[in-house]
């Protein structure tokens, strides 16, 4: 029943908001890792506050799992209200297997015209049984019996996640549980169907449950953050969320600030005193903090900013992905600001990158953005455990008492020693203003061009290493891509060698500066380059087209959010490419 892996199989629960499909989803993960599986899931909301339609789509397997797979095996619905709205996002094949509740009405035509086998299962008259049962937890017992996933690690899971409800709301979801675990009618239909071979609990190792957002939390505290102020938005407000009680446990503290221009103007603040400060948000934000950013750049204090890409333009559709963001990432300040800017390819990425970015930025005296986006950011994934090894990076050059302090000194690397306020005999002014290697404000043609050799030398002579990109694979084909879409271009290529064509995968991680050198070493020998990404302006692309030098012959894979681009399309561009 499973749509390309007879080893792992794809799962989405729908409903209602409020319905709790995201909670069963959540759930099932966590059970999927006690039972041996690897996994990821992925919530889709509709663009209302309250109400509206949720999804939570889950693939498990044995092996690790990055993204979604073409089709889906099974589609529980809790209810059937506003279902059309997922039927894109859900895409179904002969073999799959829906089930839903009677008392929800008839299967819509969206679902019904595919003609697929419908189990009924009455969840909400099973749920009222119990005094304080749900609907979903009956849901989460019939996946669980479907799955051939162990019952007591349910109720551990149960009891771990509603025990601060006390002990009448776990009993009464542990009930719900066993009565759709036990309900005839799925113990039947079970033993009929064909399920992916269950994976094995004697190898569960160390796991990760990480979201991309709570990677990136976790890579800027591992980097040295203190400090972070933010307003919140959607899709990043959960990493602000995850990081305000752990900084406040580290000693450290998160503001939530009026708005985004009052956030990045406190974390330039917070920065210049001397603590490694950063700031989340998404496309609109990052668009009111251009002018402060630049202000960073001129005045030489490192800032960061995670900014998780959402539709566009304006409000867009804040629930939904899209890697749309990357032109205002690398331009949108104005005047000639060099800054970093990198990308974050999966899951464990986050927590490297973003752990890279903020102590780049401490170095280099500068703003760094990692972009992420919607679909990295609030999905959650299985992964074993990450080994994570980044090239010594010096800390902050910061200033001695010193009479004949400059803070802007023209020096060799580019980078001059940041006097902390309060250091003696090192005050100076930092502002927007362009000044001499005092901080004396300055219209000089001969300052600012000092200034701004200084500023760029600083960004092109470091050296990255190897970090700069991830680059799997050999062959004469190479797939080119940035963010999350990386991982559904290695699936692909998984899926093209086992079918004997070689393709190497290379995922951009650091965007700003560019790398010609580098890529064109990693593509010696390559004929073809398909170029991957989720706009519709073709922004990567173009991207290439003005900092590169591709020899080979470029195809583009190219497509708007809110649908992912899945691994199937990849392999079958390059085949009819072929």
């Amino acid at each position: 029943m499973t749509s390309n892996n007879n080893c792992d199989i794809s799962i989405a629960v729908t409903g209602s908001g409020g319905a709790g499909s995201i909670t069963a989803g959540e759930l099932l993960l966590s059970l999927a890792g006690k039972n041996g599986c690897f996994g990821m899931m992925r919530r889709s909301f509709g663009p209302q506050i309250r109400g509206g339609e949720a999804a939570a789509l889950v693939r498990l397997g044995p092996q690790p799992i990055e993204c979604m797979n073409d089709h889906f095996d099974l589609w529980l619905a809790l209810d059937w209200q506003n279902a059309d709205r997922f039927a894109d996002e859900i895409p179904l094949h002969p073999g799959s297997l829906i089930i839903a509740d009677p008392a929800a009405g008839e299967t819509p035509e969206v679902v019904r015209h595919l003609g697929l086998e419908v189990l009924e299962v009455a969840m909400k008259a099973l749920s009222k049984e119990v005094p304080l049962g749900r609907p979903n937890m009956i849901a989460l017992g019939v996946l669980a019996h479907w799955l051939d996933f162990c019952a007591d690690e349910a109720g551990k899971l149960i009891d771990h996640a509603f025990h601060d409800k006390g002990g009448e709301v776990v009993n009464d979801s542990r009930a719900a549980f066993t009565a759709g675990f036990t309900e005839p009618g799925i113990v039947e239909a079970r033993s009929r169907r064909q399920v992916p071979t269950r994976c094995d609990p004697a190898s569960v190792g160390e796991r990760w449950d990480l979201s991309g957002n709570e990677g990136c939390g976790l890579g800027a505290i591992r980097g040295g953050l203190r400090f972070a102020a933010a307003y919140p938005i959607t899709p990043a407000s959960d990493l602000l969320e995850w990081l305000a009680p752990r900084l406040e446990k580290l000693g450290g503290s998160l503001l939530q600030a009026e708005d985004e221009l009052a956030s990045i103007n406190m974390v330039i603040g917070a920065s210049f005193g001397g603590v490694p400060s950063m700031t989340a948000t998404s496309g609109p934000g990052l668009a009111l903090m251009a002018e402060a950013l630049g202000l960073a750049v001129a005045a030489e204090v490192p800032a960061l900013v995670v900014n998780v890409q959402r539709g566009g333009p304006s409000t867009g559709i804040p629930t939904k992905s899209e890697q749309v963001d990357l032109d205002i990432a690398l331009h949108g300040m104005h005047g000639d600001a060099p800054h970093l800017v990198l990308a974050a390819l999966d899951h464990a990425d986050c927590v490297l990158t973003t752990e890279w970015a903020l102590r780049l930025a401490e170095a280099l005296q500068t703003v760094a953005i990692v972009l992420t986006d919607q679909n990295l950011a609030q999905s959650r994934a299985l992964i074993p455990r990450p080994q994570f090894v980044l090239p010594e990076i010096p800390a902050r050059k910061t200033a001695e008492a010193d009479d004949s302090y400059e803070r802007y000194a023209i020096t060799p690397d580019g980078v001059s020693p940041m006097a902390i306020p309060g250091t003696e005999c090192s005050t100076y002014v930092a502002d927007g203003l362009e000044h001499t290697e005092s901080g004396k404000p300055s219209t000089a043609a001969a300052d600012h061009a000092l200034q701004l050799d200084k500023r760029q030398r600083k960004i092109d002579g470091f050296e990255y290493g190897e970090h700069w990109a991830d680059v799997q694979g050999r062959g004469d084909i190479a797939i080119l891509t940035w963010g999350s879409t990386a991982s559904a271009a290695r699936e692909a290529a998984g899926r093209l060698e086992e079918d004997g064509t070689k393709v190497r995968v290379i995922g951009l991680r650091l965007l700003m500066p560019a790398s010609p050198d580098r890529l064109a070493a990693v593509l010696d020998g390559v004929e073809h380059v398909l170029v991957v990404e989720q706009s519709h302006g073709r922004q990567f692309y173009r991207y290439l087209r003005a900092y590169y030098d591709i020899e080979a012959d470029v195809r583009v894979l190219a497509r708007p959010g809110p649908l992912l681009i899945a691994p199937g399309e990849i392999v079958r561009e390059l085949e009819e490419w072929s």
